[in-house]
């Protein structure tokens, strides 16, 4: 098969999830089966979270051990507003992209002149700093947590109290979040940010500053994942220090290897395994994250760059 047909093939496999997702409301109104219709939200919430970090970890090889933090700082964005009864979404939405940008920026300034085992034991340092910080902050609910008592308000334009409307803000989204990065990956800057991963002293001995291009792609992947955290807030209703639990950043790690790393769609293919798991096997066991441990191994054993890869083998055997 060759590797136009094979590229092809996903696009169209793509596509039909896109379709599937898009009528996907109806068909549980339908059948009267909301819960499926909350497991598909969260699904896509976590997909977008594993696409940011699929931009640093499988285009750029800066593996994080702390991503889930703009999970939370996203989140947060929208609670604390929402505790001094402020719900302007647009005022969320700007609180949660900027606070997690600048959290980026400065803590990318220090990572990034780190490398390997360093540079992920400092995001880790990073996320469970900003951890323990709200886990003190009893005013906004500590380790408790706090409730949100409604949605972010956009003026009429868009009710996200109506569980339809906040899937298709979802779905809108995700679309999005893999538009932006296939513009990024495939632009003049991802060509760079790859370039880098596979050899940084090349692309510097050619005359690229690989440090700012690094620090730019980290800072755009701590943003998208912060729009998750937004997004996260609004569907719960319901926020904790939990999300930025170091965690929370391993189960995202696990999403991008599943689905494989340096893939559009893996990370989003990755959530939905992870996801489906989680759903199925929490309700005949508690240590359900066993079975998921066995098949990373197996992934990483047998196909390291995820079930894209391994759907690529089966079809080449055939």
């Amino acid at each position: 098969m060759s590797a136009r047909a094979d590229k092809s093939g996903r696009y169209w496999i793509a596509l039909a999830g896109v379709l599937i997702l898009f009528l996907a409301p109806l068909a549980i109104s339908y059948w009267d089966q909301p819960f499926y219709l909350d497991v598909l939200m969260r699904l896509m919430i976590l997909a977008i979270a594993a696409i940011s970090l699929n931009l640093i970890l499988g285009y750029g090889g800066m593996i994080s051990l702390g991503h889930s933090v703009y999970i939370g700082i996203g989140a947060y964005a929208v609670g604390i507003p929402a505790y001094y009864d402020e719900y302007s979404g647009i005022l969320q939405l700007l609180l949660a992209l900027g606070g997690c940008g600048v959290f980026a920026l400065i803590t990318g300034a220090i990572c990034l002149r780190t490398r390997g085992a360093y540079f992920i034991m400092i995001t880790l340092a990073f996320a469970q700093m900003m951890y323990f910080t709200f886990v003190s902050i009893e005013e906004y609910g500590g380790d408790d947590g706090l409730v949100i008592y409604a949605r972010s308000d956009f003026g009429g334009l868009l009710d996200l109290e109506n569980n339809v409307v906040l899937y298709y803000v979802i779905l809108g989204c995700l679309l999005l979040a893999l538009l932006l990065v296939h513009r990024i990956v495939n632009s003049h800057f991802g060509m760079v940010i790859r370039g880098t991963k596979s050899n940084e002293l090349r692309m510097q001995t050619v005359g690229f500053p690989t440090f700012r291009y690094q620090l730019s792609c980290y800072v755009i992947s701590g943003m998208l994942c912060g729009l998750a955290g937004w997004l996260m807030g609004n569907f719960t209703g319901f926020i904790s220090p939990e999300m930025m639990d170091w965690t929370r950043s391993g189960e995202l790690i696990a999403m991008v290897i599943l689905g494989g790393p340096g893939t559009l769609f893996g990370p989003a293919v990755g959530a939905a395994i992870f996801i489906l798991m989680e759903t199925v096997l929490s309700e005949i066991t508690v240590y359900w994250h066993l079975y998921l441990g066995l098949l990373l191994i197996l992934v990483a054993k047998f196909a390291s760059k995820g079930f894209g890869a391994l759907a690529g083998r089966i079809r080449g055997a055939r």
